[in-house]
């Protein structure tokens, strides 16, 4: 075991006529996104389903809604066009407050309160929010118990990224920082150890994620600031064996995500 990981200590509403934006004015489009949202525990003022249609997960979004006690609304497609801001509605958008976002202390403590140990996701200026989104999707399926992502420069929470993880997003609760990495550097005071995810580490399946886990995913361009490397613990990465030298941010992410949930569930 690395000397530095055995020397420090463990620590076991938006109104019909201004909707412009996507999460800032409460926009989710998407039928799995807005099936998902309705079965979380967020709250949704209302639905908007196109006029005249109510077949298949349509219907079921209309009774998940009304189970919920949310107004379902009828509306053109020009209507829905213009809420989803040239995203793909599949015919029904709904309309909730924007995200609310935790801090890292309190991610942590709704980890330490379940008993669990931490199995986070950084993602140090992931700008796409299709990458997020996948992101968090992997995340949500793996297990994971938390984003955590950077207030400026990188993609937030919006209706992209919802739909893009398949509505896991409204299951996986997402801290949002001013200081990415005094934030990792609080949760190392906590006891977490922190991977930074970079080509040229060494192999992620000579890892140990056993224990209070969080792993750092970099932007599309520039991977992991110099910054927040220097803040890891380790350094971790994804042997290639073809020509391309590079994974997209989403599909590494999914890679380390799922060797860290099976090295955790193996008991």
């Amino acid at each position: 075991m690395d000397e530095k990981k055995q020397n420090r200590p463990r620590g076991d509403r938006a109104s019909e006529n201004g909707i412009k934006k996507e999460i800032e004015d409460g926009v989710i489009i998407g039928r799995n996104a807005v099936i998902e949202l309705l079965k979380s525990e967020s709250e949704v003022d209302r639905v908007f389903l196109r006029k005249g249609e109510h077949d298949g997960s349509l219907s079921l979004i209309c009774a998940l809604a009304k189970a919920k006690g949310v107004p379902v609304l009828e509306a053109d497609g020009r209507k829905l066009d213009a809420m989803a801001c040239g995203g793909v509605h599949q015919g029904v958008a709904a309309v909730i407050a924007e995200t609310a976002y935790l801090s890292v202390q309190e991610l942590l403590e709704q980890t330490v309160q379940k008993g669990e140990k931490a199995f986070f996701v950084v993602c140090d200026d992931v700008g796409d929010p299709h990458n997020l989104g996948a992101i968090i999707r992997s995340a949500e399926c793996a297990g994971a118990n938390g984003i955590i992502i950077p207030k400026r420069h990188a993609a937030g929470v919006n209706a992209t990224v919802a739909k893009s993880s398949a509505g896991a997003v409204f299951h996986m609760p997402i801290a949002r920082t001013a200081n990415l990495v005094s934030a990792v550097r609080y949760l190392k005071e906590q006891g977490v150890w922190i991977w930074a995810v970079e080509a040229g580490g060494k192999p992620y399946y000579e890892q140990d994620f056993t224990g209070n886990t969080a792993l750092v995913m970099g932007s599309e361009g520039e991977g992991v600031s110099r910054l927040m490397k220097e803040e890891c613990d380790f350094l971790t990465g994804i042997p290639m064996f073809g020509k391309i030298n590079s994974l997209n941010v989403s599909n590494a992410a999914a890679v380390l995500l799922f060797e860290a949930a099976k090295q955790r569930h193996r008991e």
